[in-house]
Order: structure tokens, then sequence, then C-alpha cells
């Protein structure tokens, strides 16, 4: 019994310390870095400077504590007083792992966000940079340029998304919020991506489903969605970096599609804003989802990302459109954000963000827009450990809004964030 007890204590530790070893050598193929290292990634590169060593195993997480001192109000005068409090922190688990050369898995799990209080599977892909796995330099004279993607998750549309909160991966994002029209979802896909000398295509396929099933009924079409990016991305000179891509997100079916500005399961940024006292409010109150009817909704959405950084300052802008082919309603979105990075290795930042949507939840509706303004800086006290500050105002104008709890309304204040990312 001893000697079983001994060898059982053995191979534990011994688990323990390939395990540890594995954590020390994290370094993974066609990979965004977690922390600051990871700013302005976008795709990942094609560059092939890590050695293929053999499965590897890369156990990541996100944290992010945010503490709101907001305040609202709206001409109905109906809204909940916001207190000056933390909220609910948020937790990420990432699992990422070297399959085989070329070969990688990615998996995130929400354990703790604002709109789901059980822990929740984010969503995960296979990447393949390289299909050695069929055969000894399979492809190669085409894979050195090309990716392939499968999974569910985030659909590659827009710029945006790259440099957004996802739950608590917070590190990425300058601000506390994310854009007021949010393009997140996470669908079923298949994604093809080529890269050469600078220039950038996609071209992926997705079921169009948030919630996965199989059941069909009269009204049932699943038509696919599609989605495509076009872009340029070059380090002209050590100073100056420029990237300008245009990206398309289409669905022609009436039962699913919709989802683009609604399949963020972790909820929004600011935490009751827009809440009213007696029907209180929705997890994604601050945001705007053009689409009102998913059941009959037929979407095709445009965005047109610059992004410049010369030296310590960077820019990155949008351009949107969004139809709904059913509803003949759509909004524009644009925003610009501008911010200046300093420090000895670019650890503080300053910056500001102007966002503003405007547009027609149905064709003949009067015009809804909505305002939002930024300003704020932080501190990556590691690489891995931030600090961030922000100033928001947000506002709700023109007709589209008459005699709804977002007439004449409005919040501002201040937010601060905590974050860890790794």
């Amino acid at each position: 019994m001893k000697t079983s007890i001994k060898l059982a204590l053995v191979i534990f530790f011994a688990g323990i310390a390939s395990f540890g070893y594995a954590q020390v050598n994290r370094d993974l193929q066609f990979y965004r870095p977690a922390g600051q290292e990871g700013l302005n990634v976008f795709e990942t590169g094609k560059q092939d400077t890590v050695p293929y060593t053999g499965l590897k195993v890369r156990v990541g997480g996100d944290f992010a504590m945010q503490f709101q001192a907001l305040d609202q109000s709206n001409d109905a005068d109906n809204l909940v007083d916001l207190g000056t409090n933390l909220n609910l922190p948020n937790a990420n688990l990432n699992i990422d792992v070297q399959l085989y050369d070329g070969v990688r898995m990615h998996l995130r799990t929400y354990l703790s966000a604002r709109h789901h209080e059980e822990s929740w599977v984010k969503g995960g892909h296979i990447q393949m940079d390289k299909l050695d796995f069929i055969k000894p330099g399979f492809l190669e004279g085409v894979m050195k340029y090309a990716t392939i993607r499968i999974g569910l998750d985030e659909v590659n549309y827009g710029d945006a998304h790259f440099r957004r909160s996802d739950n608590a991966r917070a590190i990425y994002n300058p601000f506390v919020g994310n854009y007021i029209m949010d393009a997140f979802t996470t669908e079923a896909y298949a994604e093809v991506r080529g890269q050469y000398n600078g220039f950038l295509a996609v071209v992926g396929i997705t079921n169009g489903k948030l919630n996965q099933n199989v059941v069909v009924n009269d009204s049932t079409d699943n038509k696919l969605s599609f989605f495509g990016k076009l872009g340029y991305d070059k380090q002209l000179n050590d100073d100056l970096r420029v990237r300008l891509t245009g990206s398309l997100y289409t669905n022609q079916g009436k039962s699913n599609g919709a989802f683009l500005y609604g399949g963020d399961r972790g909820g929004a940024r600011y935490y009751s804003v827009m809440h009213t006292v007696a029907d209180g409010g929705s997890d994604f109150d601050g945001r705007l989802n053009p689409i009102q009817n998913r059941e009959n909704a037929q979407l095709t959405a445009v965005q047109i990302n610059p992004f410049v950084k010369y030296r310590g300052v960077e820019f990155f802008g949008i351009y949107e459109h969004t139809s709904d082919g059913v509803a003949d309603g759509g909004f524009t979105q644009l925003a610009a954000e501008l911010i200046y990075r300093f420090g000895g290795q670019d650890q503080l930042y300053i910056g500001g963000r102007y966002n503003t949507v405007s547009g027609e939840f149905y064709d003949g509706a009067p015009t809804a827009k909505v305002n939002r303004f930024n300003i704020g800086g932080g501190w990556y006290l590691t690489d891995n450990i931030m600090a961030k500050v922000e100033y928001v105002n947000q506002q709700y104008d023109d007709n589209g809004w008459d005699g709804s709890k977002y007439q004449g309304a409005e919040f501002d204040g201040f937010n601060v964030e905590a974050v860890i990312g790794f």
C-alpha cells in the first residue's frame, strides 16, 4: 500500500512539474499574445517564428473589475438611481493548445459575466496555418500565405472586435465601454484567410445561428450568412504603420442571421443604464441593435476601418452601415479614436473616442440618434496588469425615441477598471 501511495505521489508531482514547464514555455505558433504585447494585433500573421516541439497546452485567464460612478436622466424621470460602487467582476478561462505543427485550438469560457450567472462556453475554434498533418509539405506553397479557421466562435467581421472588451478580456481596450453598435456574435463558421506583402483577404460562411439547434418549422429557412474582408496592413518604416480594411456581413434569410449586434452573451459594459424603476431593463441597454425583429429580418452590414500608428500616436476609425432588407430600416455608425502612448515602454496612455449612430428602425420611422464621448487614460503596470479611468457621456437624440424611456435620455460619469490578462 505504501509503495502504491509513493508511486502515486511521484506521478502527481511529475505531472505538476511537466505542467509547470509547459506554462513557462507558453509561446504558441501564429498566436496573438495576451497582455500589452498583443496590442494592435489584428489577424494573426504568417511569421513562422515558434518551433514546434510537440503538444503544448497554454492555460490563461482574464479578470476585470469596474468601479462605476454614473448618473442618468430622461424626460419621463423614471430611470433608476445609479449609485457609486463596484460592478460584478468578470472572469474568463482561456485554453489554447498547440495540437500539431501549424495547428492550434482555442477555447474561451466565461466564468463570470453580467448576462450569465453560470459559467458559459463563449466559443472556440481550430486554426490551421500548415497542413503537414496530411503529408509533410502538403500545399506548402499555398499555406505560406493562407490560414483556415473552423469553429463556433466570434466572426471576423470588421476590425473593432479586435479592440473591444470580450467580457473580462479588456486588456486591449483603452476604454471601459465598447462601441454603441457593437458588432460581435458567436456562430458556427468556416473562414479562409490569405495574406501577402501587407494585403489581406478573408472569405467565410456561418450558419447564422447564435443558439444552435436542428429543429425546423414553417418559418425556418436556415440560409447561410456570408462574411468577408479586404485590406492592407503594412509597417512602412520604424515609425509608421497603416492599415485599411473593408468588411461585409450579409444574410438573406428571415429566420436566422440577425445576431451580429445582439450576440454578445457577456452583456453591456455600463451596468444598469437606461433601466426604469417600474420595469428594470436589459443587460444590453446602452448599446443600439439596429435589428429589432430577429424572426423577420435580412441583415446586411458593411464596416470600413482605418488604423494609423505613428510612433506613440494611434488613430482607429469606424464607418459602418447596416440595412434590414425586410423592414427597410438602416443605421450608420461613425467612430474616431485617438490614443497617445508614452513612457519608456509605452506603458502609459491618454486618449479620446467619439462615437455616433443614426438611422431608422423601419421604413418611414423617425430618426433615432445616439452620441457618446469618452476621454481617459491608463497604465500597464506590467505586461499583463493594467488600470484605466474614463469619463463617458452618452445622449439619445432626435424623434425616433419619442414615447420611450430613451426620450431625452442621458448618462454620464466616471469609470475605473482594473484588468489582468495572461
